[in-house]
C-alpha cells in the first residue's frame, strides 16, 4: 500500500468534542481499521505496564495462558481499563449506528511477545471460531510498549472485513493462535498496512478484518491489551452459556451472564469465577477442532 493510502488510515484528530471525526468514522467503515487513537498518557501506560510486570514476577516471570484471558475478572485495575471513557467513546463514535449505546466487553486479553521472540500470528479473521451471532464486534488494541514493525506489530489488509472467508487449522509450532488457524484463500500482501502504535495509543479494528503479525526481532517486549466490544443484541450461538461485562448502557436482551467486578487482585471468589468463565469460553472456541488447542495460545492477535 502506498504511503498516501497508509496515511489515510491515520487521519488527523477531530476538532469536535467527539473522539473521532466524521472523516475518521467513514475511513473506519471503509477500511475496517483506524489508528492511532490516543487514549492513555505515557505515564498511565507505564503504570499499567509496571503493574503487569509485578504480576508476572509474582507468577514465575510470565503469565500463564489462563491469566492472560479475561484478566479483568481477576484484577480491579484491569477491570477499570475496559470501562475507560476514552476507549468507549472512540468505539461508540466509530460504529454508533451498528453497535449503539449499549455495550458489552465480551473478552479481553494481553498479547505479549518477549524480546527476540520467534513466535508469529498467521493471517486470520477473529470471528472465525468465536460463535457469535453477528460480526458487529470491534477490537480496541491498547499498546503498553512500542508496537513497531521490528517488534512484530499487527499487520492488516484494509477493506477485507466485509465477508467471512474459509480458514484451516494448522496447529503449527510458533503460531500464537489457539488452533494455528490461517486464512485458506489468497492474501494480497502488497496491500498490507503496519499498525504502528506508541504506549498509550490504540487501534480499532473490525472482527472480520484480515490481520496477523511477524516475530519480535527487537531487544524489548511488545505488549498490548486487546478488548473485544459487542452490542447487547449479539448472542452466542453455542449451546454453552457465555458471559460478558456490561460496560455502557443497559442490557435488555440478557444473552450473556453478567460478569462481576473483582473485589481485589486474585481474590478467591474472583479466581473461582474466572476459572468457570474461561473453561466455558475455551469449550466454545475449540468447538469442531480436530485436536485440543494450546491453552497458552491466543485467540486473536
Amino acid at each position: 500500500m502506498s504511503s498516501v493510502q497508509s496515511n489515510s488510515l491515520r487521519s488527523s484528530a477531530s476538532p469536535s468534542t467527539k473522539v473521532l471525526s466524521a472523516e475518521q468514522v467513514a475511513l473506519y467503515l471503509q477500511n475496517g481499521i483506524h489508528f492511532p487513537v490516543d487514549v492513555l498518557t505515557s505515564d498511565m501506560a507505564a503504570e499499567l505496564l509496571a503493574k503487569l510486570q509485578s504480576i508476572e514476577t509474582a507468577n514465575g516471570g510470565r503469565l500463564s495462558g489462563r491469566l492472560t484471558q479475561k484478566p479483568y475478572l481477576l484484577f480491579p485495575w484491569i477491570n477499570q481499563l475496559i470501562y475507560h471513557p476514552a476507549i468507549l467513546d472512540a468505539v461508540e463514535d466509530a460504529v454508533e449506528d451498528v453497535l449503539g449505546p449499549n455495550l458489552l466487553c465480551w473478552s479481553a486479553q494481553f498479547f505479549i511477545k518477549n524480546a527476540r521472540d520467534p513466535s508469529f500470528v498467521s493471517w486470520h479473521q477473529d470471528a472465525t471460531y468465536w460463535g457469535l451471532s453477528s460480526p458487529d464486534v470491534m477490537t480496541a488494541w491498547v499498546a503498553l510498549t512500542p508496537s513497531t514493525v521490528p517488534s512484530g506489530c499487527m499487520r492488516v489488509i484494509p477493506a477485507t472485513h466485509h465477508e467471512q472467508v474459509r480458514h484451516a487449522d494448522t496447529f503449527s509450532d510458533g503460531n500464537l493462535l489457539s488452533r494455528g488457524q490461517e486464512i485458506a484463500v489468497n492474501v494480497d500482501l502488497d496491500k498490507a498496512v503496519d499498525v504502528v502504535l506508541q504506549p498509550g495509543q490504540m487501534s480499532l479494528h473490525h472482527v472480520l478484518l484480515f490481520h496477523g503479525s511477524e516475530p519480535n526481532t527487537t531487544d524489548h517486549r511488545r505488549i498490548g491489551f486487546a478488548i473485544r466490544y459487542i452490542p447487547t443484541h449479539v448472542r452466542q450461538l453455542s449451546p454453552i452459556r457465555d458471559s460478558a461485562t456490561l460496560v455502557r448502557g443497559v442490557d435488555t436482551f440478557n444473552y450473556f451472564d453478567h460478569e462481576p467486578i473483582p473485589a481485589a487482585d486474585l481474590h478467591p471468589d474472583a479466581v473461582a469465577k474466572h476459572k468457570e468463565v474461561v473453561d466455558r469460553q475455551l469449550k466454545i472456541l475449540y468447538t469442531g477442532a480436530k485436536q485440543a488447542g494450546r491453552l497458552g495460545s491466543t485467540v486473536g492477535l
